[in-house]
């Protein structure tokens, strides 16, 4: 008996390990992304550069992830779930090290590109690996702590940075990162290994993928200051594509899962994230511009307003985690959805006099809406996959996040080369505001009545054998 208790406290503190390696990997990546945000005029000035130059800090970072994301992720079920999160943190904390040592902004834009890519690598393995940790019965509230955590480092990522750089230089916003990817990495040993499906990947599919995904990138920002050339990067982005599906697409587990979004729930799930932080990223970057550039209002005074958004997120996000397991999760994400879509409507209508206060209680409604719809949504997407699909799924829905939120940017660019400062910014929050309804709607109807896992199993062998 004593031999099975200590057997039983040895797997609980692994797996206590394994999660704290997760999280702490995924805090580490959330909050260098909102720290080098508040750090762009500090490095400007330090590096002699414009403004406008020193955003290729962060474009560079946001691209690796995009090209990164499926490929990361189709590696992983090739050679191993852990071995990829180990590399993926590995390289973000030697690239953090490159990016603290740089003179100049091309290196540091290089460097960038590189913790870009080992972001890739944590990002698309999180929740699987909290799966391979937790078992399928803990993922529901591995998916909320999931949350929980990036919603508190989103929220302390502008404080830290300004704490950071009030008493340090630049440097040390990336140095930051080296203790937590040290710790991440060494209780990364913890997680069960997994068993790998082949030890062979497709380079030639990898190639393809990510030029496909810059080139498309670079036509939508090119497009409103150069249509012809951005014409052509995304007919040659679009032939890349077509390429690489019908490569893919005969294969049993193809680079672009297209074998998981056959399935109804899986591909339904995909779009409504797509919605979601489509209206998630133009709510945030239009009250940002609306507020300092419509409003005349400080950066202080911006940050004070918008960091109820993350914080109201945190807190949804632990109801909505434990509602799933009581509640219809479609309910729960019409709920979010509807929730989202008043915050992000009333900021576009409510009259604004001296005080900003409104808008910050439009900002915690948006919170408060998000959290409520990402939790069961994600829930939905996770547990549609077979397990030995796990890598994919999570490759899929950080990819249909950073879309999602590329086109959100995106939009509030088009609109504001369109329209003043004033009147945009108000625009994009109503668009937003459809948008988050389109992602309740879809989610409504491809999730599941309630979490039981069985049900899942079975829809997803049902639908299989009818494919």
């Amino acid at each position: 008996m004593l031999d099975g208790a200590n057997v039983m406290i040895v797997a609980i503190r692994r797996r206590r390990a394994a999660t704290i390696a997760v999280l702490a990997a995924m805090a580490m990546v959330v909050l260098d992304a909102g720290v080098v945000n508040i750090a762009l005029p500090t490095i400007a000035n330090s590096l002699g550069v414009s403004a406008a130059r020193s955003i290729h800090v962060v474009s560079a970072y946001q691209l690796a992830l995009l090209v990164g994301l499926l490929p990361c992720a189709h590696a992983a079920e090739r050679f191993g779930y852990r071995r990829l999160f180990l590399l993926g943190v590995a390289t973000f904390g030697g690239a953090s090290l490159l990016c603290s040592l740089t003179p100049t902004l091309p290196l540091l834009v290089a460097a960038r590109f590189l913790q870009g890519l080992g972001g890739a690598g944590i990002m698309s393995l999180g929740i699987p690996l909290l799966r391979l940790a937790l078992g399928t019965d803990l993922l529901g509230k591995a998916i909320g702590w999931n949350a929980l955590t990036v919603a508190l480092c989103s929220a302390a990522g502008p404080a830290v940075g300004g704490l950071l750089l009030s008493e340090l230089s630049w440097q040390w916003i990336f140095i930051v990162n080296l203790p937590i990817g040290m710790a991440a990495f060494l209780a990364g040993f913890f997680v069960p290994a997994d068993t790998p499906t082949s030890s062979s990947i497709d380079l030639s599919s990898m190639a393809l993928y990510a030029s496909a995904a810059a080139l498309l990138v670079v036509a939508a920002d090119l497009a409103t200051w150069w249509p012809p050339l951005a014409a052509c990067f995304a007919m040659i982005g679009v032939a890349c594509f077509a390429r690489l599906v019908s490569r893919e697409k005969p294969k049993h587990a193809p680079l672009i899962p297209f074998d998981l979004l056959a399935m109804t729930q899986f591909r339904l799930s995909v779009m409504a994230s797509i919605f979601c932080f489509t209206a998630q990223a133009a709510g945030i970057v239009a009250l940002t511009i609306y507020l300092q550039l419509g409003l005349g209002r400080s950066a202080a005074s911006t940050a004070m307003v918008m960091i109820a958004w993350p914080l109201a997120v945190a807190v949804a996000s632990t109801i909505a985690s434990k509602a799933a397991d009581r509640h219809p999760t479609g309910s729960l994400c019409a709920v979010g959805g509807a929730t989202l879509a008043v915050g992000l409507g009333a900021a576009a209508f409510w009259p604004i006099d001296e005080s900003v206060l409104p808008l910050a209680g439009c900002t915690m409604i948006c919170g408060i809406g998000f959290g409520l719809f990402q939790v069961p949504n994600n829930r939905n997407l996770f547990l549609a996959a077979p397990p030995e699909r796990s890598a994919a799924a999570g490759g899929m829905q950080a990819t249909a996040r950073l879309a999602g939120q590329t086109m959100g940017a995106l939009l509030v660019a088009t609109l504001l080369s369109l329209a003043s400062a004033t009147l945009a910014p108000r625009i994009a929050l109503g668009m937003g505001a459809m948008f988050a309804l389109a992602a309740g709607i879809v989610s409504m109807r491809g999730a599941f009545p309630t979490a039981d896992i069985g049900s899942i199993q079975f829809s997803n062998r049902a639908e299989e054998g009818t494919s």
